[in-house]
């Protein structure tokens, strides 16, 4: 079974179970250590690059994503001077669990969930104590790519095209409490011959399975959604956690997936694609029993889509892929569903990873910075800042809004890299007058 980095398409090398390459398309930059890090020299003090030192680089960087997707025009125009605010921006602390990748980081319940190779460890929020360390002891599981929380669990997404579900026992501690798709939801399907699908020649699973690495989850309600290198989308229940839906949705690996409000789920793919999904209601199906269809397909990057966000009112979207740009898409009823308003640029590598809290965008690249965004007049935006210390590419990112008095609606940032660090920044916005901006 071929296993692909997470950035596989945007790779220079991609190896077997086995360890035999296997020629790659031309991608912007290369996955491997030698390469990847080439530029990096000796490591320097965490900074903040000032707006100043960002402005006189704008141009350039711009220029490369420009040289990609050329048709789109910008929509950074913005300063936050012209915006009357004042950004802060400092590092509080630096986490280093274990010297692996961090592949994924999320917050719950006051506890920091991170992902590192093939186990995940958990902090206190308040003082970033280490309390639980779980799925350590199964090498065999394979990198975690995702970890979602729905109904009082916890789940998690592995390179062994399982899911794990985890529950927290009330001294702090992870015990395994299932693994999807469940040996019920197995014995179920495997007597009919409709419940199997063709892997490759000879070979058959069962459609419940993922049949290469689960690559993200999702959740909304009752519902969670996987999906996977092998092209497809999967809808669990959260009750039973049972299969209920299989969707081949892209013709290649499927990189991120987010879910809105509404239920409306977007996937991105290293076929370059954005599809979007709903539920279709048929004159004789009812609400419960209605499955999802494709409502719109987006297109407009030049390389493998990574990383997908929300606003918060679930009205634009924003995608970030190997072409170095961040593109907007907003509604329109005239368009097919969504239609591109512009681009973000600044980055000089890959996005990797996107977040929205408390209408701030955070982006995370292979340039090894996180750039902060917000929203101004007209549909324009601004970087407010880039938050420069991490010696290698910024994997994932969490934020969670504070709105206590002595925060002043401040943000609390966590970023993860590939050489497995995990730095804490407290960000705070705020008007020119010197209050806080409401979260």
């Amino acid at each position: 079974m071929k296993f692909r980095s997470w950035l596989a398409t945007c790779s220079s090398s991609v190896t077997t179970a086995n360890d035999h390459p296997i020629p790659p398309p031309k991608l912007p930059f290369s996955d491997d250590a030698s390469s990847l890090f080439s530029d990096i020299t000796n490591s320097s003090p965490i900074s903040v690059i000032s707006q100043e030192t960002n402005n006189s680089l704008s141009s350039l960087q711009s220029n490369l994503s420009l040289l990609t997707l050329p048709s789109v025009p910008s929509l950074q125009n913005l300063s936050p001077g012209t915006l009357n605010l004042v950004i802060s921006a400092r590092c509080l602390n630096s986490l280093n669990p274990r010297n692996a990748h961090v592949t994924f980081l999320a917050v719950h319940n006051n506890l920091l969930y991170a992902a590192s190779s093939n186990e995940i460890n958990v902090f206190e929020l308040t003082n970033f104590t280490l309390i639980d360390t779980f799925n350590g002891k199964d090498p065999s599981s394979g990198s975690i790519k995702s970890v979602a929380f729905l109904n009082g669990k916890i789940f998690t997404a592995h390179q062994d095209c399982k899911i794990r579900v985890w529950k927290l026992t009330p001294v702090k501690q992870h015990k395994l409490i299932a693994i999807l798709p469940t040996l019920e939801d197995r014995l179920r399907r495997f007597v009919f011959p409709s419940s199997y699908t063709n892997v490759r020649r000879h070979k058959k699973k069962l459609w419940i399975e993922h049949q290469d690495a689960v690559s993200g989850l999702a959740v909304n309600e009752n519902l969670m959604c996987s999906i996977s290198w092998d092209k497809s989308l999967k809808i669990w229940s959260g009750s039973d956690l049972r299969c209920t839906e299989s969707i081949r949705a892209h013709d290649d690996a499927i990189n991120a997936v987010v879910v809105g409000k509404d239920g409306t789920i977007f996937t991105g793919s290293a076929d370059k694609r954005i599809r979007v999904w709903g539920k279709t209601y048929g004159e004789k199906k009812s609400k419960s029993k209605s499955k999802h269809g494709l409502i719109a397909t987006l297109e407009k990057h030049k390389s493998a889509v990574n990383a997908l966000a929300l606003s918060s009112d679930c009205s634009v979207l924003f995608s970030g892929a190997c072409d170095r740009s961040i593109l907007v898409w907003e509604r329109e009823d005239s368009a097919n569903y969504m239609v591109v308003t512009g681009a973000l640029r600044g980055h000089t590598k890959a996005i990797l990873c996107l977040i929205n809290v408390s209408d701030l965008l955070f982006s995370g690249s292979a340039d090894r910075t996180v750039r902060i965004w917000t929203r101004g007049i007209e549909g324009q935006f601004c970087c407010l800042t880039v938050l420069d210390g991490h010696r290698t590419p910024v994997r994932s990112l969490v934020a969670a809004a504070e709105t206590s008095e002595s925060d002043g609606g401040s943000v609390k940032l966590f970023s993860g890299s590939f050489d497995g660090e995990i730095k804490v920044w407290q960000i705070g916005v705020s008007s020119s007058s010197g209050s806080p901006l409401k979260s």
